[in-house]
Order: structure tokens, then sequence, then C-alpha cells
């Protein structure tokens, strides 16, 4: 389980172009890691987007934004291109990332019990270690809301 004040577990996944990232490769950087359901839907697209126009933002902070979902490096790629994204977007679709950070839950799907994704975003400092959890986040404030948690620390 993630915890506040531990380091964040490391993983490795792949972007969009193939490439494999590592969380340890953004030591000396805060990392704005980002879980979210599925590349294309309303809210993902919001939450996305929001967290793109806040880029230059981020970096002035020293700040990587990396968002996961276990959808393919091909759907990463059109979601990207489609949105014109400024951030990393990493493809789990093992569920590696998304089971060791806790995010893959039962949640309600027209009523019914299923198993997904729970939108739900961590920073990380320079070392490593995990500052902020903020679970079950709303897709258009999580981006302004996580800008504020890193201008007023």
């Amino acid at each position: 389980m993630v915890e506040i004040g531990k380091p964040a577990p490391d993983f490795e996944l792949s972007d969009a172009d193939g490439n494999i990232h590592s969380l340890k490769e953004f030591r000396g950087k805060k990392v704005i890691l980002y879980f979210y359901p599925k590349d294309n839907t309303s809210g993902c697209t919001k939450q996305a987007c929001a967290f793109s126009a806040l880029v230059p933002d981020f970096e002035k902070l020293g700040a990587k934004v990396i968002g996961i979902s276990k959808d393919s490096p091909s759907s990463h790629r059109k979601f990207a291109n489609s949105f014109s994204l400024k951030f990393l977007l990493l493809s789990d679709p093992e569920l590696v990332a998304i089971r060791e950070y806790g995010v893959w839950k039962e949640k309600k799907m027209y009523g019914k019990p299923a198993m997904g994704i729970v939108r739900t975003t961590f920073v990380i400092d320079e070392s490593g270690v995990v500052t902020h959890i903020m679970p079950k986040v709303k897709p258009d404030t999580n981006a302004a809301d996580v800008l504020k948690i890193l201008t007023n620390e």
C-alpha cells in the first residue's frame, strides 16, 4: 500500500512510442503521477487537457506530469495527438503499477459492480517519496488542485 512519507513504488512502463520509463529516472524532480480510467472518455479528456494546459507551470516548479492507464501505447498516441497533450502517458495493460499503487478497485458501472481504475493522483518529491495522495479526484479540478499543493509547499 502506498503511504505518505514512504518511497513511491518504482515501475517500468511503456510510453506511446514504446520507450520504457521508470519512476526512478525522474529523481531530482517532483512527479505528479495520476492514474485515470480510459483514453478518449469525457472525464479523462478533461483531466488530461487540464494537466496539459498547466505543464508550463509545473515545469517552473520542477515537476513532471505522468498519466497512467491500462490503455495500449497506440491508444495513448492517438489520445495525445488528438488533444496535443504535453506530458508523458504510460501504458500499464498488465495492471502492475495500477495494482501496486492501489487504484484498481471495485466501482459501480451503471449500477453494477465492476473492477476499474479509481481516478487517483500522487505527488512524489525529488527523492522519490510520496508527499500527497489525492483519491477519487475530480477531472475538472485535479490539475489546479495539484498546482495549489505545489505552490503552497
